[in-house]
């Protein structure tokens, strides 16, 4: 590289790449988007040490981030939803906040915008969030085998140079790293999902249902096996008619005139909820859906000021549906 015009030119496309691989190892948003920073602060000051003959410019700003999010991890615990932290409990049950916990974030599709060069090289179904929950029960070079292989698409040195690590200790690492993820009962490839238009649809129908405020055709758009969750509540539970339940108290605690507006997050529909007030509307959730061929399979709804501001959302609306101020 013999300029710093030439050397920007060439790290800038694979910036939305580094933010997903980031993501999938941190499970946040704003940790993500910071390492990215420091990865590509780290790779100017070292520009000059750069060798193409070595190794390509793609496998060397992966080497950089992969230290930078090893290094994060260092200490900390996993990131989950509250089906893979405590026991289902009844919907009716009081909500139970469990702050302490440092809860597995939602990925906003707009940060992979569509004009970006890179946008070719970014499975959007490798960030759906049971993928992204399930990578939590892996150590962090598990985490980091696994993604470099059966996600990027890395050869096995490729990978060893990334983790700097062998080609045996990587190798070693994702086996382990696949087994995990079978006994969660999710893998990478039996991720599979409706076309999206197909998945927009379905939650159309929600969109109308819940301004309706009409439980029985919500629950006609559900699985018999759905999963709700609401982090940062612990609260979680499965099946159609327990869902109806909680969406009847949900209407008559906070009820029934709504403001949706559209978002995408982990490559999946969903929308933020915004609830009446005297002043207009108030934003009151982000809601991500899971959507099979037999309807909406699971419902990831959060609450957490960090994630509203990850999507730009306005905190409140006037009553035409206009952000205030």
């Amino acid at each position: 590289m013999t300029t710093e015009d030439d050397f920007d030119r060439r790290i800038a496309p694979y910036r939305s790449e580094l933010l997903a691989y980031c993501y999938r190892m941190l499970g946040t948003v704003h940790d993500a988007e910071d390492l990215v920073q420091d990865t590509y602060l780290r790779a100017w000051r070292a520009r000059g040490q750069y060798d193409e003959a070595r190794s390509s410019l793609r496998t060397w700003l992966y080497r950089i981030a992969t230290n930078a999010c090893l290094t994060a991890l260092k200490g900390s615990g996993r990131r989950p939803l509250p089906s893979g932290l405590v026991t289902e409990t009844d919907p009716l049950r009081p909500l139970v906040r469990g702050d302490d916990v440092p809860w597995l974030q939602p990925f906003p599709d707009a940060l992979l915008g569509a004009g970006d060069p890179a946008g070719t090289v970014i499975d959007r179904s490798s960030l759906r969030l049971a993928f992204a929950a399930a990578l939590q029960h892996l150590s962090a070079r598990q985490r980091g085998a696994l993604i470099l292989r059966d996600v990027l698409g890395f050869t096995a040195s490729e990978a060893a140079e990334i983790l700097g690590a062998t080609v045996v200790s990587v190798n070693s690492s994702l086996q382990r790293a696949r087994a995990r993820l079978k006994e969660t009962g999710t893998t990478y490839e039996c991720l599979s999902e409706p076309p999206a238009a197909e998945q927009r649809a379905w939650v159309d129908r929600y969109v109308k249902a819940f301004e309706n405020a009409d439980v029985e055709s919500l629950k006609r758009l559900l699985t018999e096996d759905v999963l709700m969750e609401m982090p940062p509540m612990l609260n979680w539970f499965t099946g159609r008619e327990n869902y109806g339940l909680f969406m009847h108290w949900v209407f008559e605690k906070s009820g029934t005139d709504w403001h949706l507006e559209r978002i995408g997050a982990n490559g999946q529909p969903g929308f933020a909820a915004y609830r009446r007030t005297e002043e207009g509307y108030l934003l009151h959730t982000l809601q991500v859906f899971t959507v099979t061929a037999g309807g909406i399979s699971r419902t990831s709804v959060f609450q957490d000021p960090e994630v509203y501001a990850s999507f730009g959302l306005p905190a409140g609306l006037d009553a035409r549906g206009l952000p205030r101020g």
